[in-house]
């Protein structure tokens, strides 16, 4: 488990001091809409952004432990639904669930938000709403949401997405857009030295530390997966996946190894990981395309360890 010296590693610093800004010139919209690819700390930034709205209006309640454990009167959280069923069934760790495609958020849960702001505020001026992943709303929640927005309410309303191509047009024009943009290789490395104790990461000594940031691509959230992803192989295996496996057998092992010791998610880190090592080993675009069209297999559900096995031997054919 990597250790924070500060509990707040995953808030976005650029986003976070524009959205103080908002509060500060009392200039809030009715919604806000976070996008930005994954890893960003878009959740993270959004819970603190809550927490500054609350305090304006309520100073004296305890609104940082309210928001966190998520029983704020006056703050509903709407998240996709395999989302809540892991945590119903006791799972602690979000990041291991399968992102299979069935993940959706429904009308029922978008008809509970008319219901949440149809009752009065308790504890502060306003209701806010926050949808995570607002890119997996099905058609008849978006079409719900949308009548919701357009109602005047006493609600403020915060979306979450990677993806905002699969919102309504309807939905995006009716709220301020927050950019998250990707943090630079130098940046990364300065959050790194400000929140963690390096000296103390495992960073195991076949792997340059700067794989592991340029395979992040600007996410400091995607940088800690992968350290942990590649400190949970073994030296052997690490070894075997140094450069391009040619020796069928190994691929066979490898592949075997992989499907069985890590989550789908898991599993499409660890080949951003591999891109990037063997992309500086071989600059071959061919390589870097079949490892991308392993991803796609992995997201669609095709068998992973024969999806593994055959983006290996096809490079090795390649390489040959």
């Amino acid at each position: 488990m990597i250790e924070f010296k500060k509990n707040n590693f995953f808030l976005n610093e650029e986003a976070n001091t524009f959205l103080k800004s908002i509060i500060k010139n009392k200039s809030l919209a009715n919604g806000y809409i976070f996008y930005g690819a994954e890893g960003l700390g878009k959740k993270q930034t959004a819970l603190q952004f809550i927490k500054e709205i609350f305090k304006q209006s309520s100073p004296s309640e305890n609104v940082e432990e309210k928001i966190t454990n998520n029983n704020h009167p006056d703050f509903l959280i709407i998240e996709p639904d395999s989302l809540l069923q892991t945590k119903s069934s006791g799972s602690l760790d979000l990041e291991k669930t399968i992102k299979s495609g069935s993940e959706i958020i429904k009308i029922a849960q978008i008809r509970n938000i008319k219901t949440f702001l149809s009752q009065k505020s308790i504890n502060s001026g306003k209701k806010i709403v926050l949808i995570v992943d607002a890119h997996l709303l099905n058609e008849a929640a978006s079409n719900c949401l949308l009548k919701t927005l357009e109602e005047p309410s006493n609600g403020i309303f915060i979306l979450l997405t990677s993806k905002l191509n699969l919102l309504l047009d309807t939905i995006i024009s009716r709220c301020q857009i927050v950019r998250f943009r990707s943090i630079s290789s130098k940046q990364i490395k300065s959050i790194l030295k400000e929140y963690l104790d390096t000296s103390k990461l495992k960073i195991n000594t076949k792997l340059k530390f700067e794989d592991l940031i340029n395979s992040a691509n600007g996410s400091p959230h995607q940088l800690l997966k992968n350290i942990e992803i590649w400190n949970d192989f073994s030296d052997e295996i690490i070894s075997k996946l140094d450069s391009p496996i040619k020796n069928s057998l190994e691929i066979l092992e490898i592949s075997k190894l992989i499907s069985e010791k890590l989550e789908i998610s898991q599993q499409i880190c660890l080949i951003n990981l591999i891109q990037t090592i063997w992309w500086r080993k071989t600059k071959s675009i061919g390589l870097v395309k079949k490892l991308e069209n392993l991803k796609y297999l992995l997201r669609k559900n095709i068998q992973p360890r024969v999806a593994w096995e055959v983006a290996f031997l096809k490079i090795s054919i390649e390489d040959k």
